[in-house]
């Protein structure tokens, strides 16, 4: 081979090539060995030839022309005439050899001068460095080396060799790597373009073969040991590796010879195979084998790779440890992908839809789906990386949709379903090769909290397993293997992880063995089945557990070495010891023993001897003692000597062989050698002793007891057996005992103490008692001793006769002493005292229970009557205690000296008369008596002076003040006699002190004085009922000046009486005398009728009289009247829904038409059914006045008169009231019907403008209502459905727009310019009117329906995907259009133009219009033209020409351009790009792009579109805020000017409240009585009548108002109509008896000017001061309605009629104007009238009241405050619309601004970012540039922009938003 490098020119020559235009050569001689080693250097001229070049050769090298010679480049390329230009070229090598096929004698140079590539200077083996990912990128170098062999030996037809030598032998170089081949090298050239351009290998000439790893060295069946190992064709590769390293043997490693490579290890570990073929678009083939490595009983057989490691750990770790089954493949994909044989490590395939385990259980279980390997071998037309690790596209396409996949089966392809297939041959190999295991009797399912929590459950339990043909049960006896140590047991249980439920197949589990013996080995383990010993027979478990029984503890023996033997059932005294002991542990063969036999546990457990004293009591067991021993070496096992043993009751001593460490006395269920001696211990002598319980008190005298207890040296309760004298020892006490009792319960009883105890609370003392005998035999009692029982009386003073004086209290000191003379106490200790000698004397008495003593007394001594000294006896004892002697006094009573005894006098001159207790005493009435005075006596009779003291303590009842200076001269106060006689004064003197309370009364009885008035009185009702007499009667008496009767009257003082009253019916008078109550009575007092009221009746006696007062009341209800009502005669006017005018109040009267007050009378009204009132008829009742209040009644009835009745019912018959007409008036305000004007005829065009609509609300009376607010009119559209036509939700609603100039009178809505929808279909439009808040009054529906617009442009009916094509064979790669359906539509993508004819021409352009080479069609032609009928073009195939031109990976565009001849402008065509390709390869892969790409841009103009919506809608929502800002704001100036002020906060209350308050007071303006027209008006039948004139005007001022509708009375009730027409068919239905008025017969020219000045003006100035403030008539007039009318009526009725104030300065006004011109006629506010001759006077010229006009009045307007309350409301309610409106579209915007900023907006803008760096990436890889601005203009002709469209802002928000609401989140 010719060496390659790079060397300077030979010595001697120039570097410089020369000139220009030369060639500069190198020249080697080889054609003989000796030839010289250098190069030459020839320069060649550029004109040069071949003969010319050989001749200087010849010449450079002194060889002869003749000489026969070749010159060839370095790859023996030899120079001719015919290949000179094309071979020498400036800096070539060339050779001059004997002939082409010369070997090289010696080694050349060639100089190759180059630019290397970037990658060749900077990157070379860093690719291959990074690619291998981190991992050892030794193996990668060496797989390229291997790559470079195998190429080289491509060609070679025996075998082909390679061999890699690892060189470090120092010795021999420096470390390297060399690569020996027996194959082709490269030539100069290759390694100079390798250089330069780092060309591929992939890429080079003739490289066919690919690499080859496994399969390229063992065939295409692999490394399978059955097969023989003889090279052939398909194998012929052998791959040596040898290391040679300094001082060691060369190590040699053939591939061919390796048995270990995963694809060896999958093959031979394979129990079947499944064979397939994947076909994907293209020529790509994917041929596939699945392996199935089956599970063997205990393990999976699936090979474990190094770089996936399956398991955790060696199945010899320690078996406590869990282990869970892993999947046999874990983690690991299924497919290795190898390429034409050669393995790309770096791609594998996870799974393909058909092979992944099933979401439900399949045919075969989930774990087989984890035993199947795989391999995929590709073809050439998958692309893989340059570094052969990874393929490109390889899983992308055979997991595309439309790859084929099919089974082989005998190496025949089979056409059928793969995944039913793939499922039944894994089901067959799972059957036939899986060896699982089966787990039967199912228990149930468990959680294993000894486990991690994440594996605690479910386990699914098991009795029975069957296992290689074994059945494994609960209860067998099993033994493990590879567990250290082994495991002997019983199986107790089996375990399955999972939520199992009955019989299964698993590949493992786990068993419970509970070790055996048992007694030996108390445990349970759980181990993996697979670790069950399936060799060993259930009798070889048996005998070693037999075995192992036998070693066991069997008994223990029991000694006493130092003596203390304890028996059995022995009684000892506390603290007597237990001996020492010494214990042996024996088995069965009495062998002594000190541990468990020894097991395979790895040491035996030692046994130690536990000794336990335990006493039983009744609170249970307890040890006391506790020891445990360990094996001695001296004794076996030894406990001391115990001597604690010293509490009384049962023991047991217990030895118990127990386990080291856990202490356990029972092993694995059975209980270990014991011995237990059961003895008790009772109490010693009596060595101590203590006191019982006492019984306090205790007291001097009384007798008590002291128990005693008597204890052992231990405190043991013992009792005393020997005789014992008790000593007592106290100070100051002499004690003494009865006895003292032994046994249990010994007590010295009878124990008796007396002495001193200074207190009633006693006295604590030490007693000593003293037992001689005993070890510790003194005791001190500590004892507090309370005095004794009482035993006598001790009584102060001590002298035996007292002296006391009579009403006073004697004090006694009594004490109560026990016998030792101390002060006692006790319950129940009351001492008494009886008094003897007189009767009703106090007893004394005093307890002294808790002192002992106290002072004895009582109430004070009292004998009545006692004059003198008198003696009494007096007894002082206890009566609860009979054994105390009583004490006896002497009492001597003296007399008292205190008042005893109160008289009262009347002093009558110088006699005193005395007024005894409870006298009576006769006085003239209204008296006062004088002179009373009193004495006071004591108990002997002595008169008492009274003294200031004794005065303040006398008291009278008649009056509060008393004179003290009069009392102590014993006068008492005057006493003032009662006026009546029959009040009768009571009158007390009383005297009251600490000794005595005493009083004296007596009583006053007044006596009638001298007779002064005559007295009448009325017994019975006051009241007498019209026509009717008094029920009552009048009794006549005589009384004095007070009123006291006076027995005046007799028999014949009646004649004397005399009776008158106005009115008075003296005819019916009786006059009685009575003589038991000397009175005279009166009966019979009756009226005449006439005016209820008070009637005053005087009555005469001699020169005495008297009046009464009587009330005289209508008669019985007879009659109803309406109070306040109008004249019943007439009809009363009222319209249709409204109120009456009046409340309907009802009087009841009787029959004179008095009102008559009776209460709760039924009133009820009666009227037809067809009248309706509301509130509704109710029966209502009288008030106390007789009257009725029915309120104010709404009518609804049909237009005419109709009548109703009030009705009365009293005492069960009816009053029948008066009958009231109604007229009912249609309501002119009430809106009933919507009237809609349009042009009918007018088309409908999507996208265009509505005609206009004309909407007018009429009333009842036909007219159109007026004065409406526009906002309440509405416009609301919607597409018709099958769900009805109720208007949807979503219904598009529309505001009706401003008048115009030129618009009709008020009352008229206009709708202009509203849009037509752009989507063709069937609309409905509603229009409506909103009456209140609730009711809404609809229109008729208008069905209308939307038509196409004009045809715009040609689009086709669905979008086709980007064609990629190619100009191959094949026609589906030429394929352009399929099934292409083209149509017409219009601006808004509605299909149009159905009845057009025409062609559409398709046309195939470059982007660049000087591109002549395009593609053609197929028949080799630029254009194609398709039929245009019925509204589409079909295009079936639209197909390119064979081997078309074209740039290849170019973009074309296919024109389709519609030609209509029907059509005069032209339409915009329609544009379909697509990709060229030469190469049908790449074709195929841009097709794939290309799709992928029309999705990509789908999906980007769905996230464009959903985020240009969302941008717009943010846009209108802002549009709107600011609308509503400043509507806001307009309104809020608009209330400012009528002084009503918003705050700025809480703003809906406080505009709420405002408007309540204004509608309130709106209503009350309402609601006050004014002036009304009740003269009907005549029914509009038509729009041609404007009604009665009295109804035409309306006057404010009431005077006014009254003169000018007299003036006008004649003309009032005319009908004005505009038409005579009109008139005359008023005329005609009224049988000329309604009067008209047409306007259309008015002389206009002759109608005053309304602006003309008064006459009292003369060109602008006042020609008088007039007075009475003079006006036109006319301009007192207002007009609701037609106002141009009105003023042509009124201005020909009153002409220049003028108004003043009264007839003077009528008069005054008429005199002044009469001088310069002619005077009009002339009204006063008082009513008279000058007529305009100067006329006035009489009746004809005064105007009557204005009741007298009977309602042919005009009305009052509405007041003026109510008008601007009305245009207050309207502003608040607009401003709180607006407001609500504002707030609602600020709430939507922060909503809308809220929802752009959420994760899932963000995800998306995120996603469409996404999208369009993928688009960026695919247009690259297309060859297409990314933004191709030359292009649009031929994908989208550009539009023109309307400037100076008339849309309205509001208009184009509009279109906009519409636009938005066609994209919905739900697109993306």
């Amino acid at each position: 081979m010719a060496a390659a490098g790079g060397g300077g020119p030979s010595v001697g020559t120039g570097e410089d090539g020369g000139g220009d235009g030369c060639r500069t050569v190198y020249l080697f001689d080889r054609r003989e060995k000796e030839s010289e080693l250098g190069d030459r250097v020839l320069q060649v001229e550029e004109r040069s030839d071949y003969a010319r070049f050989r001749a200087s050769v010849c010449q450079t090298l002194g060889i002869s022309p003749e000489e026969k010679f070749v010159i060839t480049t370095t790859s023996r390329k030899e120079i001719t005439c015919d290949n000179f230009d094309d071979t020498v070229k400036d800096g070539v090598t060339l050779y001059l050899l004997q002939s082409v096929n010369q070997l090289l004698l010696t080694a050349t140079k060639e100089r190759i001068d180059f630019l290397p590539h970037y990658d060749t200077l900077v990157k070379s083996g860093m690719y291959e460095y990074y690619a291998s990912e981190g991992q050892n990128p030794l193996p990668f170098a060496l797989a390229e080396l291997i790559d470079n062999s195998l190429s080289a030996t491509s060609r070679n037809t025996g075998i082909r060799r390679i061999q890699i030598k690892l060189l470090f032998d120092e010795t021999q170089g420096k470390p390297a790597v060399a690569v020996i081949d027996n194959g082709r090298g490269m030539t100069s050239k290759q390694l100079n373009n390798w250089a330069v351009y780092r060309l591929s290998k992939f890429t080079r000439q003739g490289d066919f073969e690919r690499h080859i790893y496994h399969y390229y060295i063992h065939g295409p069946k692999g490394n399978e040991k059955r097969t023989s190992k003889e090279v052939g064709p398909f194998n012929n590769i052998d791959i040596e590796i040898s290391m040679f390293e300094k001082g060691k043997a060369p190590k040699i490693v053939n591939l061919r010879e390796i048995e270990d490579d995963m694809q060896t290890l999958y093959i031979n570990t394979a129990a079947d195979s499944f064979e397939f073929k994947a076909h994907v678009e293209g020529d790509g083939v994917a041929e596939g084998i699945i392996r199935y490595h089956p599970f063997l009983y205990d393990r999976e057989t699936y090979p474990d790779d190094p770089c996936f490691p399956s398991k955790l750990k060696d199945e010899d770790d320690d078996d406590d440890c869990f282990i869970l089954e892993k999947a046999a493949r874990g983690k690991r994909p299924i497919f290795e992908c190898f390429w034409n044989g050669r393995l790309i490590p770096y791609t594998s395939v996870e799974d393909f839809d058909w092979c992944t385990p099933p979401k439900k259980r399949g045919l075969a279980p989930i774990e087989c789906y984890n035993r199947i390997s795989g391999a995929l071998f590709t073809n050439d037309k998958f692309q893989v990386s340059t570094n052969k690790l990874t393929f490109m596209d390889l899983e992308l396409k055979l997991k595309d949709k439309n790859t084929l996949f099919t089974r082989i089966l005998n190496g025949q392809e089979q056409r059928m379903k793969i995944d039913r297939e793939f499922a039944l041959w894994l089901k067959d190999c799972h059957e036939k090769y899986d060896k699982q295991i089966k787990f039967t009797s199912f228990k149930g399912i468990i959680t294993r909290p000894d486990l991690p929590s994440k594996k605690q459950g479910p386990w699914a339990t098991y009795s029975a397993i069957e296992w290689d043909g074994k059945i494994y049960k609960a209860g067998q006896l099993v033994k493990t293997i590879k567990t250290l140590p082994l495991f002997y047991g019983s199986i107790v249980k089996f375990f399955l992880y999972g939520d199992h439920d009955g019989e299964v197949y698993a590949t493992g589990g786990e068993v419970q063995i509970a070790m055996e013996p048992q007694a030996l080995y108390d445990e349970v383990k759980t181990v993996p089945i697979a670790k069950l010993d399936r060799t060993v027979a259930e009798k070889a478990v048996k005998k070693y557990v037999e075995d192992e029984m036998a070693r066991l503890p069997d008994r223990l023996s029991v000694t006493w070495p130092e003596g203390d033997e304890l028996l059995p059932n022995e009684i000892r005294p506390a603290g007597t010891p237990i001996g020492a002991l010494r214990i042996e542990i024996l088995n069965k063969k009495g062998e002594a023993m000190q541990k468990l036999p020894g097991t395979s546990h790895g040491g035996s457990k030692k046994l130690l001897v536990e000794l336990k004293v335990i006493l039983h009591s009744s609170n249970g067991n307890k040890e006391i003692i506790s020891h445990i021993s360990q094996h001695g070496g001296k004794w076996p096992y030894w406990f001391k000597k115990m001597e604690n043993i010293q509490k009384l009751g049962n023991y047991t001593l217990k030895l118990q062989v127990v386990l080291n460490e856990s202490n356990a006395d029972t092993y694995a269920g059975r209980p270990l050698p014991s011995k237990a001696i059961k003895f008790s211990v009772k109490e010693g002598k009596p060595e101590k002793f203590s006191f019982g319980l006492m019984d306090p008190p205790f007291r001097v005298g009384v007798p008590f007891n002291i128990p005693l207890e008597f204890q052992d040296e231990f405190g043991h309760t013992s009792q005393l057996g020997n005789d014992i004298q008790p000593v007592f020892e106290a100070s100051g006490l002499s004690l003494h005992y009865e006895e003292i009792t032994k046994g249990p319960n010994c007590v010295i009883r009878g124990v008796t103490a007396r002495g001193p105890v200074n207190s009633c609370q006693g006295k604590n003392f030490n007693l000593k008692v003293i037992l001689p005998g005993l070890k510790e035999d003194t005791q001190i009692l500590k004892i507090r001793l309370l005095p004794g029982p009482p035993h006598r009386l001790k009584v102060k003073p001590d002298s035996e006769i007292l002296v006391i004086e009579n009403g006073t209290a004697f004090p006694f000191q009594v004490e109560v002493l026990d016998e030792s003379d101390n002060i006692t106490t006790q319950p129940k200790l009351i001492v008494h005292c009886k008094f003897f000698g007189a009767p009703n004397l106090p007893v004394y008495v005093v307890d002294c229970s808790s002192s002992g003593t106290s002072i004895l007394t009582g109430s004070a001594i009292q004998v009545q009557n006692i004059k003198k000294d008198q003696t009494l006896k007096a007894k002082i004892e206890i009566p609860s205690c009979k054994d105390v002697v009583p004490v006896e006094k002497t009492i001597k009573l003296l007399p008292s000296s205190h008042v005893a005894r109160l008289q009262i006098f009347s002093v009558e001159g110088q006699k005193a008369i005395q007024i005894k207790h409870q006298d009576e005493v006769n006085w003239i009435a209204g008296d006062v008596m004088h002179n009373l005075i009193f004495q006071m006596y004591d108990e002997g009779e002595r008169e008492i002076h009274i003294t200031s003291a004794l005065a303040d303590k006398i008291k009278v009842n008649w009056t509060p003040e008393i004179n003290k200076e009069h009392l102590l001269q014993g006068l008492l106060p005057d006493v003032q006699v009662p006026t009546s006689v029959k009040d009768m004064r009571y009158c007390q003197v009383s005297f009251q002190d600490d000794h005595v309370s005493l009083e004296s009364a007596f009583t006053v009885r007044p006596l009638p004085d001298e007779p002064k008035h005559l007295k009448c009185e009325l017994k019975g009702g006051k009241t007498v009922q019209m026509g009717q007499e008094l029920q009552g009667e009048i009794v006549v008496i005589v009384t004095d000046q007070y009123g006291n009767q006076i027995q005046a009257f007799s028999p014949s003082s009646l004649s004397a009486l005399g009776i008158a009253g106005v009115g008075l019916d003296s005819s019916h008078l009786k006059t009685t005398f009575q003589e038991n109550t000397q009175s005279i009575s009166v009966k019979g007092i009756k009226f005449i009728p006439g005016p209820p009221g008070n009637k005053d009746l005087c009555f005469t006696w001699r020169e005495f009289s008297d009046f009464i007062r009587v009330q005289l009341i209508s008669g019985p209800p007879a009659k109803l009247l309406l109070i306040d009502w109008p004249e019943l005669k007439e009809s009363i006017p009222v319209i249709n829904g409204r109120e009456l005018q009046n409340p309907l109040i009802v009087q009841l009267c009787d029959q004179w038409d008095n009102p008559a007050p009776v209460p709760q009378v039924k009133i009820s009204l009666v009227k037809a059914n067809n009248l309706k009132l509301t509130p509704s008829n109710q029966q209502h009742k009288t008030d106390e006045r007789g009257r009725a209040n029915l309120g104010v009644f709404s009518v609804y009835a049909p237009r005419g008169e109709h009548v109703m009745q009030v009705r009365a019912i009293y005492n069960k018959s009816n009053i029948e009231g008066p009958i009231i007409k109604l007229m009912i008036l249609p309501d002119p305000e009430k809106p009933i019907r919507l009237n809609i004007k349009y042009d009918k005829d007018a088309s409908f065009l999507a996208g265009g403008i509505f005609t206009d609509f004309m909407i007018t609300v009429i009333s009842e009376d036909d007219s159109i209502i007026k004065n409406i607010n526009p906002a309440r009119i509405s416009m609301k559209m919607w597409q018709l459905s099958n769900s009805g036509n109720r208007p949807p939700a979503n219904a598009e609603t529309f505001s009706c727009n401003k008048i115009k100039d030129n618009d009709k009178e008020d009352g008229c809505f206009y709708f202009r310019d509203k849009a037509i929808p752009n989507k063709v279909g069937t609309y409905c439009i509603q229009f409506g009117f909103m009456m209140d808040k609730a009711n809404i009054l609809n229109s008729e529906q208008i069905i209308v329906d939307v038509l196409p617009n004009e045809p715009v442009k040609l689009v086709p009916k669905i979008q086709p995907a980007t064609p990629a094509v190619s100009n191959v064979r094949s026609v589906a790669s030429r394929t352009l259009a399929k099934d292409l359906h083209l149509i017409i539509t219009d601006d808004y993508n509605n299909q149009t133009g159905i009845d057009l004819v025409g062609t559409v021409v398709a046309t195939i352009k470059g982007s660049n219009e000087e591109d002549t080479d395009t593609p053609l069609f197929i028949g080799k032609v630029r254009t194609l033209e398709f039929p245009f009928v019925k509204g589409s073009a079909e295009i079936t195939n639209l197909v390119l020409a064979e081997s078309s031109p074209g740039r290849d990976s170019t973009e074309y565009f296919i024109i389709f351009e519609p030609q209509l001849p029907a059509l005069s402008r032209t339409l915009e065509p329609y544009i379909l790009p697509f990709m060229f390709y030469n190469d049908v390869k790449k074709q195929q892969q841009m097709a794939a792009l290309t799709k992928e790409k029309d999705q990509v841009s789908k999906n980007i103009i769905m996230y464009r579109s959903l985020f240009e919506a969302s941008k717009q809608l943010l846009d209108e929502m802002k549009c709107r805020v600011e609308e509503a800002k400043l509507k806001e704001a307009q309104l809020q100036t608009e209330l400012k000017t009528h002084n009503i002020d918003i705050p700025t906060t809480q703003q809906m209350p406080h505009i709420e409240a405002l408007l309540k308050r204004k509608l309130s007071e709106q209503e009350e303006l309402r609601k006050k009585p004014r002036r009304s027209c009740t003269l009907p008006n005549y029914t509009k039948a038509t729009g041609d009548v404007l009604g009665k004139i009295a109804h035409l005007a309306q006057i404010e001022d009431d005077r006014a108002a009254m003169v000018i509708s007299w003036h006008l009375a004649s003309d009032m009730d005319c009908v004005v109509t505009l038409t005579t027409d009109a008139a005359r068919r008023i005329y005609d239905e009224t049988q000329g008896r309604q009067q008209v008025l047409p306007l259309d017969s008015i002389y206009k020219k002759t109608l005053p000017d309304w602006k003309r000045p008064l006459p009292h003006y003369r060109n602008g100035k006042l020609y008088f001061k007039p007075i009475g403030d003079p006006v036109f008539a006319r301009d007192l007039l207002t007009f609701p309605d037609n106002v141009e009318h009105c003023e042509t009526v009124f201005g020909m009725l009153l002409g220049d009629t003028i108004i003043l104030d009264n007839l003077d300065a009528a008069n005054h006004y008429r005199k002044e104007v009469v001088k310069i011109t002619h005077c009009p006629t002339l009204l006063t506010r008082d009513g008279d009238r000058i007529r305009s001759n100067g006329k006035f006077g009489g009746l004809q010229n005064k105007a009557p009241p204005m009741d007298k006009l009977r309602g042919m009045v005009f009305g009052a307007p509405i007041p003026k405050q109510c008008l601007v309350l009305g245009e207050q409301i309207d502003l608040l309610q607009q401003y709180r619309t607006a407001v609500n409106k504002l707030n609602n579209v600020i709430e939507d915007l922060n909503r809308q601004l809220e929802y752009l900023h959420t994760p899932d907006m963000k995800k998306k803008k995120q996603e469409l970012d996404e999208q369009e760096k993928n688009l960026k990436l695919i247009e690259q890889k297309l060859g297409m540039t990314p933004t191709r601005k030359g292009n649009d203009s031929l994908r989208h002709p550009t539009k023109v922009e309307m400037t100076d469209c008339p849309i309205p802002p509001k208009r184009m928000r509009r279109e906009a938003s519409r636009q938005n609401r066609i994209i919905t989140k739900s697109d993306v």
